[in-house]
């Protein structure tokens, strides 16, 4: 185990580099270290000569590409690497094409030989469609639309608006004109707009004030997931990254009100399955470990820290697949208790508005069907009351004034659509005053200056992304602060109508429809299937759905389909969907694909397929399952072989494999594998009879290219030629705005050529 924690130290955060002479170390240089019986690939990449060589390093294993690296001494041919973040040494000899060498840390060695390799691409690189084959696919859509491709998926010229804490600043993510996204900030008083971050190569995926004057702000490289965090100050300095550890996650846990010189973080540092809380200074990026998971303890899950930064509450995984929570009493960790599979008890925040420091807000369905929020007392193990739930759906959301000790303003949760269910007297006043403002629209305050004075509204709806508006409660006033893609005229777009069916078992199975908007009664459009990912637990909600709007201006209708395993039901029917993924699951989809054909709607013979990450598994899985119930299917990122899946995740998701298995099926049981194989369409190819888009990223973490390779290589031995798109700058879905436009121009093209009738008349300008 020491040698272990050894090679997994060393895999997340190695940053080092090679400077030697460039007539012997150009290129990239490939070697396999072993400690412990773990091994692991490592890939360094030289450019440059003499003095101006540069290196970098790849991690397959883990998706990291272009690390960074440092600088080297070469003498009478021997190479000295050394490592002030890593604490490590590397000595080798170089002879002609290799480098037989030592890696030292921590008074351990190990043997590590480079020898000089061509450097490849992740998957088979000979399978992809090139890019003349890509535009000409999306060359297939010759039609004059109102609005194109690019006008629903360029990234809105402003979004993710924040307020400061104090006010002062707004703070928003702008699009250049070449799509990459920056961080600026406009002073609330003289409207002075500032450019703050810079986007380069990588994007900026989330930002956040850690107080008046520092904002932080993730990014990882090439779509790998994992995440870094970084800090800026509001006047452009002290820029810093401030987890500098390669091939670490980080997750922010919790933001210190109490303590604004700090944050506390979870990273997989020193064991690459096991993320640990830290408490982090945003300044300076010291780091202080607060809890740490011993060798042969139950892998942990979450953290629950109070507004001080006191850990409170450990999550831990026991048994595989069960849930216990470890809380804070008189000093000592005691077993509060122990949940089964399924069942939930969650912390979501300390009473801060108690004389009791035990008094906590819960997430629980013990006892219950339905997600409901109580208050509890943790020292006791007891509930004191049900403070909030709902006959029909879970429940979870709930807001607390800090500046009002604490009161509760409202409870929230996702039905047919979104419903904010106001508490206090405060909240409900200003409730009254945004619904006077907004009418039927959703709205929701989604920030707040720590005064509360002033109110972050964003109003959306099926027909319209987003408004912000500006709530000073002070005066009573809303102004509008901007629109999300006003160009896309609300009258111009589709409604999404929310729909219930039952599945062929007896399930009441909910759902969504969107129509072009010129559908007229007795018209049968073509269909497009969107299925969800996850898929345990997560759900398709009503309101702006950016594919679904395109879909229907080219005169295709969208039904999105909450099957058995979704979430926000209750815990019945998210069960009902354990093992049954690809099985009962998908059953629902086509029972839903049904419904909508028996209600008038839809065009049976035009029925397309698509979704990503799991709906990409249920594209394939239903074009092999049912091929004749569909014209074609677009595969982005999904799974097509449940036996490599599990064999090829994350290391950060190794303490949930028991929980995978449960939920998906356990490849050691005889009669689940039997199952595994009868649903994994990359072993029923032979059964695909329609045409199939597969689009996939690289770097993908979750799904590795190899499931995308897998169906494309097979489907090529039958001289199918399938579309091919593959990013070698992405991961779990497309982040890059020209990504996303080249994936669903090709796709309009894709469906164009095999779902287009006379009988569909989309938008026309």
């Amino acid at each position: 185990m020491k040698n272990n924690n050894i090679i997994a130290l060393f895999i997340c955060t190695i940053l080092f580099g090679l400077n030697i002479q460039a007539q012997q170390l150009n290129g990239s240089y490939s070697g396999i270290l072993n400690a412990g019986g773990m091994e692991m690939e490592l890939i360094y990449n030289f450019s440059g000569t003499d003095a101006d060589l540069t290196a970098t390093m790849d991690v397959p294993m883990q998706g990291a590409t272009g690390i960074e690296l440092d600088s080297v001494v070469l003498q009478d041919g021997s190479v000295t690497v050394t490592s002030a973040k890593m604490k490590m040494k590397y000595s080798g000899v170089v002879s002609g094409e290799e480098i037989t060498g030592t890696y030292e840390q921590m008074g351990q060695s190990f043997p590590l030989n480079l020898k000089k390799t061509v450097k490849t691409k992740p998957g088979n690189t000979s399978l992809p469609s090139t890019d003349q084959e890509i535009e000409a696919l999306g060359a297939k859509e010759d039609g004059t639309y109102k609005y194109s491709v690019t006008d629903y998926f360029k990234t809105p010229e402003a979004f993710s608006f924040q307020l400061s804490p104090d006010g002062s600043y707004i703070s928003y993510m702008k699009r250049r004109d070449t799509g990459e996204r920056d961080v600026y900030i406009k002073n609330t008083t003289t409207e002075e707009e500032t450019l703050l971050l810079k986007q380069e190569e990588d994007l900026i995926r989330g930002y956040a004030w850690a107080n008046n004057s520092r904002i932080l702000y993730m990014q990882d490289k090439g779509g790998d997931e994992n995440y870094h965090l970084f800090g800026i100050d509001v006047g452009g300095k002290n820029k810093k990254e401030l987890t500098p550890y390669e091939g670490v996650r980080v997750d922010l846990i919790e933001g210190l009100k109490e303590n604004e010189a700090h944050v506390i973080v979870k990273m997989n540092k020193d064991n690459p399955q096991q993320e640990e809380p830290y408490l982090l200074n945003i300044n300076t990026a010291e780091i202080t470990k607060l809890y740490t998971v011993n060798a042969g303890d139950p892998p942990v899950s979450g953290y629950n820290f109070d507004r001080q930064g006191n850990l409170r509450a450990v999550n831990r995984i026991v048994d595989g697949i069960k849930s216990e929570i470890l809380y804070k009493i008189d000093g000592e960790f005691k077993s509060l208790l122990t949940t089964d599979f399924g069942d939930v008890f969650a912390i979501t925040s300390f009473n801060p508005s108690t004389k009791d420091p035990n008094d906590a807000y819960v997430l629980s369905n013990l006892g219950t069907d339905k997600l409901e929020i109580q208050l509890y007392d943790l020292k006791n193990n007891k509930k004191i009351k049900t403070l909030f739930n709902n006959d029909t759906y879970d429940v979870s959301g709930m807001s607390l004034s800090r500046k009002r000790n604490y009161e509760i303003d409202y409870f929230s949760y996702t039905g047919e659509k979104t419903v904010v269910v106001p508490q206090s007297k405060t909240y409900k006043k200003i409730y009254s005053r945004l619904q006077k403002e907004f009418g039927d629209k959703q709205f929701f305050t989604v920030d707040k200056t720590d005064d509360e004075s002033q109110y972050l509204v964003m109003v959306t709806s099926d027909k319209i992304r987003g408004e912000y508006y500006i709530y000073n409660k002070t005066n009573d006033s809303v102004t509008l602060l901007y629109k999300l893609s006003s160009h896309l005229q609300s009258g111009d777009m589709a409604s999404m109508k929310p729909i219930t069916f039952k599945s062929r078992d007896g399930l009441t199975i909910h759902g969504y429809i969107t129509l072009p908007t010129d559908y007229v009664k007795g018209q049968k459009v073509p269909l497009v299937v969107n299925v969800h990912g996850g898929p345990q637990g997560l759900r398709d909600s009503w309101g702006f759905n950016s594919e679904a709007q395109l879909f229907a201006s080219r005169g295709y209708a969208t039904l999105h389909v909450n099957f058995r395993i979704s979430g926000g039901y209750g815990k019945e029917f998210l069960k009902a969907g354990f093992g049954q993924i690809g099985r009962k699951a998908m059953n629902d989809v086509e029972d839903g694909v049904d419904y909508v054909i028996d209600q008038g709607w839809i065009d049976a013979d035009k029925v397309a397929i698509f979704g990503g990450s799991h709906g990409g598994y249920a594209v394939l899985r239903g074009m092999t399952k049912t091929p004749d119930k569909y014209a074609c299917g677009v595969d982005y990122v999904g799974v097509s072989n449940l036996n490599t899946f599990m064999t090829t995740i994350p290391p950060y998701w190794e303490k949930y494999r028991a929980l995978m298995y449960k939920i998906w099926y356990n490849p050691e049981i005889p009669e689940e594998k039997a199952i595994m194989d009868e649903i994994s369409p990359a072993l029923h190819v032979d059964k695909i009879k329609k045409p199939l888009f597969v689009v996939q990223g690289a770097n993908d973490p979750r799904v590795n290219i190899d499931e995308a390779d897998q169906i494309v290589k097979s489907l090529r031995a039958r001289n199918v030629e399938v579309p091919y798109m593959v990013k070698y700058d992405e991961g779990h879905g497309f982040g890059k705005e020209e990504n996303r436009l080249e994936l669903y121009q090709a796709m309009m093209g894709f469906f164009a050529q095999h779902l287009k009738t006379e009988g569909s008349i989309p938008v026309k300008g």
